[in-house]
């Protein structure tokens, strides 16, 4: 898994336009630690089958090895990958430390990657038993070698720990590939001149040279030169960690100044990172941690889900009793999200993530030992998760202007639309996968799921909050303790009092109510419209969902890169419309390739509509209201999408399936051209 993270990671740096030369100028802190690491780790699996004493070592060794390691890698944290490979070897490293310096392979997962006992290295590994019981996770198993990879090439049995490990390596090593030299206008260092002579006292603005290379000479330690080059304190993307004093701030040039030729600065004094937007949201340490970690925890997410749903099924044999579990996980949406908002704007937001993740980690956890005591434990268990999750979800959406610079907002809402894409269009297959191989070892998914909740939280605490942006609405003075009722209020009158928000969150609540009908729906529409294909009504069904996904991945993609050149209402204004004709003409067409062609673009418009929605409320509403607005907005939009399926239900019951799907799409079109006619809307 290494060598494809690795080898993936350079080949998307050098289709961005990087060198392999730009490696050998990355800069690493206490890189002596990393080095010292892996000779203790890897030398220790040398000595050991040479000279049996060794053995009395093996712990204490590898211990160590691992702890260095971790400190290296927290260090340099600000890097993109290294939080990622910190919490990769942080789990790595607890299970091998508690199984007394080996690391676990279950033996089911052994045999699915088409592994035997053989294959096993006795120097480095000990089998777990097939059983999943109190020693499985005494051993913590789920941190072990448990994901089959029965793959050509890459075969082999991985752990949570790796996949984190192999993504850190991908990114770091991504970043460190674009890394360029960066041209500096001779304004730009007279700026950089000012700002350190003030540091030094007056009188000493004649003292500046330069060395043969073209470098600034400063007298300072060369890693605050770097940083004092920089236009703004980044490293790799990260918020000035190698700044020696917090005074020195942003070196940006001033207007005034009349821009000279260039003079080139050394790569190892200044790095600048690609103008692509994409690769600038990469090269942010703290969004890439974000990114990836929610990226894998909602590929748990999928597995615990499929798993959940093939134990509820197997437990009562009931239809409804499984249809159950997802009223219980959409409740909290609708009871709870103006509540959850409230509650985020007063805590702090990365601490309300963190806290979410482990919760979420602790019930997951224990949801199959509820099943076997008594599956109607499930349902409260299930709304448990969903409701921590609404806290979750408003602490993140005011969290990301706190991490990426403004122009890339739009970008960055963007990057984590698709990652929730890529959960649903690769993540439900593995799942699939994953699941029918663990036939009556399912409890497995679960605790999966609980670990890649507690990598997430992990990765949350690498993350490092720049300054609060204050936005640009009304509300920014509203004290900040008016007691529980007081402090919903103001949200509810914020929002109220925002006529771009409220048109938006209005129109969205009309617009959106389309997507209820086609969830409660599409899986009827397949089977009477398409009951006789060749193809299934469940096949047709599936692609339907697929073209949408994939739609959703496409269209996010495209938004990232060039939606900051339209405005946002116009784009949202389009993309209600476009997704309402897509829903109306799938209704109507007898053509499965039609329909399929015709969700696909459902899942393009869709991202039109969503993305710059949630960008416009992020850089309209102050951050102290975040939490409650965005909790409003849920409350309404997710109410409305609620409403709909029961009434979606019910009308297709006297009128047929495709003529109400074709009329809420046509409404749906008609909800997003009226916004042509709402200044809030349409120039916002």
């Amino acid at each position: 898994m290494l060598i494809v993270g690795a080898a993936f990671g350079l080949a998307l740096g050098l289709l961005a336009g990087g060198t392999l030369g730009n490696l050998a100028s990355i800069r690493l802190r206490s890189a002596w630690l990393l080095a010292f690491a892996v000779v203790i780790r890897y030398g220790t699996e040398a000595v050991l089958p040479q000279v049996a004493e060794a053995e009395l070592l093996r712990l204490p060794l590898l211990a160590t090895a691992f702890a260095l390691l971790l400190v290296a890698l927290w260090v340099n944290r600000s890097y993109p990958g290294m939080s990622l490979a910190f919490v990769g070897i942080l789990f790595n490293a607890a299970v091998i430390v508690v199984n007394g310096g080996y690391m676990p392979i279950w033996e089911p997962s052994l045999r699915a990657a088409g592994f035997g006992l053989a294959d096993l290295s006795p120097t480095v590994h000990t089998l777990l038993p097939a059983g999943l019981d109190a020693s499985f996770l005494l051993h913590l198993g789920p941190l072990a070698d448990v994901i089959p990879i029965p793959l050509p090439f890459i075969q082999n049995v991985a752990s949570v720990g790796d996949a984190f490990l192999t993504a850190g390596l991908a990114f770091f090593l991504f970043a460190g590939v674009v890394r360029v030299p960066q041209e500096l206008t001779e304004e730009q260092l007279e700026a950089i001149r000012r700002r350190l002579a003030s540091l030094t006292g007056p009188g000493s603005r004649s003292k500046w040279s330069y060395d043969a290379a073209g470098i600034l000479e400063t007298g300072l330690t060369p890693a605050f030169a770097e940083s004092a080059a920089l236009d703004r304190p980044l490293v790799l993307g990260g918020a000035g960690q190698r700044l020696t004093s917090p005074a020195l701030g942003s070196l940006a040039p001033e207007p005034s100044v009349t821009a000279l030729p260039a003079r080139r600065v050394g790569p190892e004094a200044v790095e600048r990172v690609r103008q692509h937007p994409y690769v600038r949201l990469a090269l942010n340490g703290s969004f890439s941690a974000l990114w990836t970690g929610q990226l894998i925890s909602l590929f748990g997410d999928r597995l615990h889900q499929l798993a959940l749903v093939a134990v509820v099924l197997i437990s009562t044999g009931s239809p409804l009793a499984t249809g159950l579990v997802f009223v219980a996980a959409t409740l909290p949406n609708l009871l709870l999200s103006p509540i959850a908002g409230t509650f985020v704007d007063r805590w702090n937001h990365k601490e309300t993530m963190i806290v979410s993740d482990i919760l979420r980690a602790a019930i997951v956890l224990l949801l199959p030992l509820a099943a076997i005591v008594n599956v109607v434990l499930v349902y409260p268990m299930v709304f448990a998760v969903t409701s921590i999750s609404i806290f979750f979800r408003p602490a993140r959406v005011a969290i990301l202007p706190q991490i990426v610079e403004e122009r890339d907002l739009l970008t960055a809402n963007s990057a984590l639309w698709v990652g929730e894409t890529i959960a649903d269009v690769v993540g439900y297959p593995l799942a699939g996968i994953f699941v029918v191989t663990l036939g009556a070892a399912v409890p497995l998914a679960f605790w999966v799921d609980s670990a890649t909740y507690l990598a997430s939280a992990t990765l949350l605490t690498s993350i490092i909050v720049l300054a609060r942006r204050s936005g640009s609405g009304a509300g920014e003075d509203i004290a900040p303790r008016l007691g529980f009722v007081g402090e919903l209020r103001a949200g509810w009158s914020f929002l109220r009092s925002q006529a771009t928000l409220l048109a938006n969150t209005l129109q969205a609540a009309v617009g959106q109510f389309t997507i209820g009908i086609t969830i409660a729906l599409v899986p009827v529409y397949a089977l009477r419209v398409y009951g006789d294909s060749n193809l299934g009504w469940q096949a047709v069904y599936g692609f339907l969902e697929t073209g949408i996904g994939v739609g959703n991945l496409l269209g996010g993609f495209i938004i990232g890169l060039i939606g900051a050149r339209f405005g946002k209402g116009r784009m949202v204004i389009a993309g209600y419309a476009v997704y309402g004709l897509m829903v109306a003409l799938m209704a109507l067409t007898g053509n499965v390739g039609l329909a399929i062609g015709f969700s696909f673009g459902q899942g393009i418009a869709n991202m039109v509509f969503v993305i710059p929605s949630q960008t416009l409320f992020q850089e309209l509403t102050p951050p102290a209201l975040m939490g409650r607005v965005v909790g409003f907005r849920f409350a309404l939009v997710f109410g409305s999408m609620t409403i709909a399926m029961a009434l979606g239900a019910t009308l297709a019951e006297f009128i047929g399936v495709t003529a109400v799907i074709a009329a809420f799409g046509f409404g749906t079109m008609l909800a997003g051209l009226a916004g042509l006619f709402v200044p809030a809307i349409r120039d916002a």
